[in-house]
């Protein structure tokens, strides 16, 4: 075989590895790679070795910063970081206005950082978002990361905890020492875990230590990095860690026009939202979050593939599932919607509860 032929047959199959996602195998196919062509092609073995070197592995997925391994904890020997260094996004964030101006002033101080320290002003250190579950926060702290081209860190306080309660204070410090050396988005996550063990009295001693470690990591942060804490539950956070942060970002379930937003987002390709669809969908669905919205959307995409029917078929399974959550009056608007839609007074009776008399005069004085 000529030297043109291995190297197609060589790329054919690194992409072949590649499109089935398979990260460990593409790095040893590389690492024979180099090796084979260290005497067929010098030049072009030396650079995949030289890219080896630079690569990130399991062990070490910052190993172009010349980093420790990632730290774990000694009584389950797991790691205590998450590293996510690929900058992808499921889909774009829909954030409401406030949220994306405060987002964006971080990336600007830090991208601009140069001209902050020539008026003697330095990039936000650190930031708190707060907010129920599902509503982006942790999304943020990934664009953030993409926006910033640095890779994210994930901390999840809840799962750092060790079963010796002393050794946690260990752990958050070796996470945190380790984030310090490299420019990175450092996200803690579930940042209450600490707050909500506090009920055990046997432990509040342990527990003020560690709050006590925690603040102290933060105001050590240094300047150039970011740190972002994430919380479900802001009232149980001790008074003193609000103090410790740059800025504050309070995330809330997706109003009106963001709930439109993403079932737009969420529904596939080709599925159109109508003028009825939209607003009765809308309706039903107002005070879920974004999480809880996709998640439902997908389960009825699963659905119409396996019924081989249109995803619009199904949409009146979300309003029988969620209209007993509104009030009578949102409940005739959305009967009036269902009734453009073409559903039958029968069909609206049994996703409403309205009676076939109230659904007549709603449909005559329309």
């Amino acid at each position: 075989m000529d030297e043109q032929s291995e190297k197609s047959k060589d790329l054919v199959q690194l992409a072949r590895l590649a499109l089935a996602g398979r990260p460990q195998d593409v790095q040893t196919y590389v690492t024979r790679m180099s090796r084979k062509y260290q005497k067929l092609v010098p030049e072009l073995g030396q650079q995949l070795k030289d890219l080896l070197k630079a690569a990130p592995t399991r062990k070490s997925p910052l190993r172009n910063e010349a980093m420790a391994t990632v730290p774990h904890d000694r009584d389950s020997h797991l790691d205590l970081l998450r590293i996510e260094s690929t900058g992808l996004l499921e889909h774009e964030p829909i954030w409401q206005t406030h949220i994306e101006e405060s987002l964006r002033q971080i990336v600007m101080e830090h991208q601009h950082a140069d001209s902050l320290h020539g008026r003697g002003l330095a990039p936000t250190r650190t930031a708190i978002f707060t907010g129920p579950p599902g509503v982006g926060k942790t999304l943020a702290a990934r664009w953030l990361a993409r926006e910033l081209d640095r890779p994210l860190l994930m901390l999840d306080l809840s799962a750092v905890m060790s079963s010796y309660l002393g050794r946690t204070g260990s752990n958050v410090r070796h996470v945190l020492d380790y984030a310090k050396g490299v420019p990175c988005v450092l996200l803690l996550d579930e940042l209450d875990a600490i707050a909500k063990r506090r009920d055990d009295h046997q432990e509040l001693g342990e527990l003020k230590r560690l709050v006590t470690v925690l603040l102290q990591e933060i105001d050590d942060w240094p300047e150039g990095r970011l740190l972002v804490a994430a919380s479900n539950y802001h009232e149980l956070l001790d008074p003193a860690v609000w103090r410790r942060f740059d800025v504050h970002i309070e995330f809330e379930l997706p109003p009106r026009d963001a709930v439109e937003q993403a079932l737009k987002l969420f529904v596939e390709e080709g599925t159109v939202l109508d003028e009825v669809w939209l607003p009765a969908l809308t309706e039903v669905l107002l005070g879920q979050s974004y999480s809880d919205i996709e998640r439902q959307i997908k389960l009825l995409r699963r659905q119409a593939v396996l019924k081989d029917c249109l995803l619009s078929d199904l949409f009146p399974i979300l309003i029988h599932q969620h209209i007993d959550n509104h009030s009578k009056v949102t409940k005739k608007e959305i009967a009036l919607r269902l009734n453009e839609a073409g559903l039958s007074q029968r069909a609206i009776n049994d996703l409403t509860g309205l009676s076939r008399d109230t659904l007549r005069k709603l449909h005559s004085a329309d």
